[in-house]
């Protein structure tokens, strides 16, 4: 079996006296892929992220929302589980998503207008979708 570079197999590699042999790393990395535009695929992945526009509420969806909140404020002390749906805005882009929460409401703070979990989680009111309480949830299933 003939293979066309049998006339060099037997040779060794050329030596130079000013040029010292390269490094197995060295030579390693010239064949890594090179990256021309750093961050240039983060930045095409992010903004191929989808997020949701917030919606703007009805005003049946409004006053259903707001007689729930006051109904909430009548018993927050009780530490009433609520099931709330509200909108968090994205961090690097416009727009955000829609989560839904079911948790014990601790408190409601006044100031800066947020209900907060016990779990530590705040949901500004502004933002807010729906709002259910658990029992009622439960009665609906029934």
């Amino acid at each position: 079996m003939h293979d066309r570079y049998d006339d060099i197999k037997h040779l060794t590699r050329p030596q130079y006296d000013d040029l010292p042999p390269m490094p197995m790393s060295d030579r390693a990395a010239q064949f890594s892929p090179f990256a021309a535009l750093v961050g240039y695929g983060d930045a095409v992945a992010e903004t191929a992220r989808l997020v949701d526009s917030k919606a703007e509420l009805t005003e049946d969806s409004a006053a259903a929302l707001n007689e729930s909140l006051n109904r909430l404020l009548a018993v927050i002390d009780e530490r009433p589980t609520v099931k709330l749906t509200y909108f968090i805005p994205d961090e690097r882009k416009s727009g955000g998503r829609y989560i839904t929460k079911t948790g014990e409401v601790r408190i409601y703070d006044s100031y800066k207008r947020e209900l907060v979990f016990t779990d530590g989680t705040r949901a500004a009111v502004e933002d807010m979708a729906e709002l259910t309480f658990a029992d009622e949830q439960q009665e609906k299933q029934f």
